[in-house]
């Protein structure tokens, strides 16, 4: 039985707005005709722990021009991944958040974050923002290291704050820091450094780098909680 191509306005005007069109079946395809321009993941991953403004957006992610970020906003909002509203008084502010198929993207970051950085040419001493530094922690998280009793640990990084609760799995969302176990402030650069880099904690602290609030002692188990997975090697 041949299959014989539907037309459909709706889809076809999408069609037109996209840059790329590979004219391919296959699911990978259609994703990267989704989400592959420059930057669109990017966006996307700033997203992630909920809705941003556009200034907070482009703040988040300095190389992206005022331009090209309007460029990806709209052609997100068309593809159906992300939507944009107002919020109430006083704030008034216009935000972007991800649709609910939008957030259901989180995996595709995860499993390339696990396959990429075992490449000898990551480094991880290149700046990341707040969203990155939280996607890593619930990318890299070894399950078989689950922590009990659950902790609630905050973060503070460069104004905006974060919950995870930490058990078998490690729910983060954008909140204020209340009813913590455990409160970071610092650069999402430092609470990288000694998580990921092996920087000690009583440097950074020392140097005025890292605020600990709360129960200190966990801090040492909280980084050993997220190892990275060991470079490949390459054949001569």
């Amino acid at each position: 039985m041949k299959l014989e191509k539907v037309t459909d306005p709706v889809s076809d005007d999408l069609l037109v707005k996209r840059r790329r069109w590979y004219d391919d079946a296959c699911g990978t395809a259609m994703a990267l005709e989704l989400v592959g321009e420059r930057w669109a993941l990017m966006v996307v991953r700033e997203l992630m722990f909920g809705p941003r403004r556009f200034g907070e957006i482009r703040a988040a992610l300095p190389g992206l021009s005022a331009n090209i970020l309007t460029q990806r906003l709209e052609g997100l909002e068309d593809a159906g991944v992300l939507t944009k509203r107002k919020l109430p008084p006083p704030a008034s502010a216009q935000v972007y958040e991800l649709t609910p198929w939008g957030y259901e993207s989180e995996p595709i970051f995860q499993t390339m974050g696990r396959w990429a950085v075992r490449s000898p040419e990551h480094d991880p001493t290149l700046p990341l923002s707040a969203a990155s530094l939280m996607m890593s922690f619930r990318t890299m998280l070894r399950s078989d290291r689950a922590i009990l009793p659950v902790r609630r640990i905050g973060f503070v990084i460069d104004g905006d704050s974060f919950v995870g609760t930490l058990g078998e799995d490690f729910a983060i969302e954008r909140a204020p820091v209340e009813d913590c176990d455990i409160v970071l402030t610092g650069s999402p650069m430092t609470i990288a450094s000694i998580v990921y880099g092996g920087r000690p904690i009583d440097d950074a602290e020392a140097s005025g780098d890292l605020q600990i609030e709360g129960h200190r002692d966990f801090l040492a188990t909280f980084t050993t909680l997220f190892p990275l997975p060991a470079k490949v090697t390459r054949a001569d």
